[in-house]
């Protein structure tokens, strides 16, 4: 990448005018985020690939007593049962309890819990599909099974979800949402260029109270520019403006402004770790900063030919789509592009968790790689049913949210192919989402941010 005294010396914009940056970012949405819905050809809901294996049962025999003559009393007469039927029966207890509960009654039970196939088998019981999509070492199989039997239960006809809209904040469409401290803080970035956190603990019970404030000092917004981008390493959150700025602020200091970080180029995407801030820009850059240096800028380096649309970072690397249609890799560890991938189509929001990458694109469609060794590999394209651009996209072991101009929320189990539970109709556009703890976060082109919580 460029060196930072370069980059620096073509940092001589100021921003513009504000009729300017509007005009341009108008411009932008007009282009990259036409709600026209698609009549291009789609692809089946999932591109072909090796089929997954059956469940290996390692050393268990599930037709006998997971009990042997060996092991002297038994506990209780439960465990006399073949192995195949205490799984079948334990599909009655919630995984919560018998993640944490069974291994204080005896060693078998312990045993049978810490076993990976116990969740195998009780996940492939749920789901009835591949999962998950991308096979990996060390899974966390007890964990997933937990997230995705909530994800059941929260969404079913019967279950008890709180849903809150926030209309007290904004004035224009709502572009960009993220929650904080397990999902009870929020930030969210609008067209009317401010940043507003809120207090979702007050929820329910204190409405004048939900709306902390507006970030920022200045009467006229947080930024001079829509407020786009948003992203957060510990209780430090990062905005990103069209106003080519980027502002740090200090959640566990009450909002309070940290630093002013002045780019080349409005932010469209933003990733922070706690060694580097990542930016992807409108002149087609991504640009590396270290914000606990007063010269902040460490390298940036134009490696798209049109605007940088989405982009995730890790220890190793960068991940950057552009809407010239390529998703680009940046290894950090050797300081140059080690990737360069040639789409149909271009990514306009990511979900990043090693070795799974999920991508949503302009046509609509759920993208999945798989990282190996350095190399992202393209593995899945699922039709969720969104009918245009999707927006934003959440992923975990056990949930995946999608957000789209179609004016919908979607939140799907992420099998092979996902299995879709619910889907919020929206009156305007779904801009993007959110998700920590119990509480799931939309931002919304009607001027609010929507708001839905779980119960304990």
């Amino acid at each position: 990448m460029a060196s930072a005294q370069e980059a620096e010396s073509e940092n001589d914009s100021d921003g513009g005018n504000a009729d300017a940056l509007e005009r341009e970012a108008e411009d932008y949405v007009s282009r990259v985020l036409s709600t026209v819905s698609l009549q291009a050809s789609r692809p089946p809901h999932s591109l072909p690939m090796e089929a997954q294996g059956g469940i290996q049962y390692g050393g268990l025999d599930l037709k006998k007593s997971p009990v042997s003559g060996e092991d002297g009393e038994v506990s209780s007469p439960l465990l006399l049962l073949p192995l195949e039927l205490i799984l079948h029966i334990l599909t009655y207890l919630d995984a919560r309890f018998i993640l944490t509960v069974l291994p204080l009654v005896c060693r078998t039970f312990r045993d049978i819990v810490s076993e990976k196939v116990t969740w195998r088998v009780r996940v492939q019981k749920k789901v009835r599909n591949n999962f998950p999509v991308v096979e990996q070492q060390n899974f966390d199989w007890p964990s997933a099974c937990i997230e995705l039997e909530e994800q059941l239960s929260h969404w079913s006809d019967n279950g008890r979800t709180e849903h809150f809209s926030l209309a007290d904040g904004h004035y224009a469409s709502v572009d960009a949402v993220l929650l904080l401290q397990g999902g009870s803080l929020c930030v969210s970035g609008s067209r009317d260029r401010n940043v507003c956190l809120w207090n979702l603990r007050n929820l329910g019970k204190d409405k004048e109270k939900v709306l902390v404030k507006p970030l920022g000092t200045d009467k006229t917004g947080t930024h001079k520019g829509w407020a786009w981008s948003l992203a957060s390493c510990e209780d430090r959150v990062c905005s990103g403006s069209w106003d080519s700025t980027m502002k740090i602020w200090d959640i566990g200091a009450e909002g309070q402004l940290v630093q002013d970080i002045r780019g080349r180029a409005a932010i469209l995407c933003l990733a922070y770790l706690p060694d580097i801030l990542v930016a992807g820009s409108y002149d087609k850059r991504v640009s590396v900063y270290d914000p606990r240096a007063s010269s902040p800028l460490i390298k940036s380096r134009k490696i798209h030919s049109s605007p940088v649309l989405s982009l995730v970072a890790d220890d190793r690397h960068i991940v950057s789509g552009s809407e010239d249609r390529t998703l680009v890799v940046f290894d950090r560890r050797v300081n140059a592009v080690s990737q360069r991938i040639q789409l149909d189509n271009y990514l306009f929001c990511m979900s990043y968790e090693a070795p799974q990458l999920w991508a949503g694109d302009n046509q609509g469609l759920i993208h999945v790689y798989g990282s190996h060794e350095g190399t992202f590999q393209h593995l899945r394209c699922f039709d969720v049913g969104h009918a245009s651009q999707v927006t934003g996209i959440w992923h975990s072991a056990g949930a995946l949210y999608t957000t789209s101009t179609d004016k919908t929320m979607k939140v799907h189990i992420p099998t092979d192919p996902p299995r879709t539970l619910r889907t919020h109709t929206h009156s305007s556009v779904v801009n993007g989402v959110s998700v920590a703890g119990r509480t799931v976060a939309a931002a919304s082109g009607g001027q609010m941010v929507e708001i839905w919580r779980f119960p304990e």
